[in-house]
């Protein structure tokens, strides 16, 4: 397998790309779709910190099981009670933001760990379930919804980005896997 060679951005700075490069795949009411790189930070910090955290990454952090905040580009999936996955679409850089904060906290660079996949379309949830345990019907899995879950036999984080998009968030080790497993049941589901 070719490892994609890293070219030079104009400000001479390498730019990163995706283990997947820019795959997208359509079946029918179904798209597959890898999302470009994004900066991700893994961050764990107790209650006492969240508001701190929460004015410095500029989106709410979530307390509660299964919900998201979004601001911008920005989104903050709550992973656990004192645990969050930060992603930054646009650009920002989490980790550099949180540089002077003084509340307790962990936080991780990520965003060469994970990888991004859209799954969307009107057969969105039976994609899906093909491979994940949960009940993804609009009124268990709401949009702005996440979990950490399984896809097959990957650990995954799913958000359920908007009514007919979910995110799903793999290590980068198994994104084939996934986009593939995620091909197969979009066929299967428009079928």
């Amino acid at each position: 397998m070719a490892r994609a060679a890293k070219k030079a951005s104009p400000s001479g700075m390498a730019e990163r790309r995706t283990k997947l490069g820019e795959r997208e795949l359509k079946h029918g009411a179904v798209t597959v779709a890898v999302l470009p790189p994004a900066e991700r930070i893994g961050l764990r910090a107790p209650a006492a910190s969240i508001a701190a955290l929460s004015k410095a990454l500029g989106v709410k952090l979530p307390n509660k099981p299964k919900s998201s905040a979004s601001e911008g580009s920005r989104h903050a999936l709550w992973l656990g009670p004192d645990e969050w996955l930060v992603i930054d679409d646009g650009g920002g850089n989490p980790m550099a933001d949180l540089a002077e904060v003084k509340a307790l906290h962990s936080a991780a660079d990520i965003s060469n760990r994970n990888v991004g996949i859209v799954v969307s379309g009107a057969k969105v949830e039976a994609t899906l379930s093909a491979g994940c345990p949960q009940d993804l019907t609009p009124d268990a899995f709401p949009v702005g919804a996440c979990s950490r879950t399984l896809m097959g036999k990957v650990e995954i984080v799913l958000f359920r980005a908007a009514e007919d998009a979910f995110r799903v968030e793999c290590w980068r080790s198994f994104s084939e896997y996934v986009f593939d497993f995620l091909d197969e049941a979009a066929r299967d589901a428009v079928g």
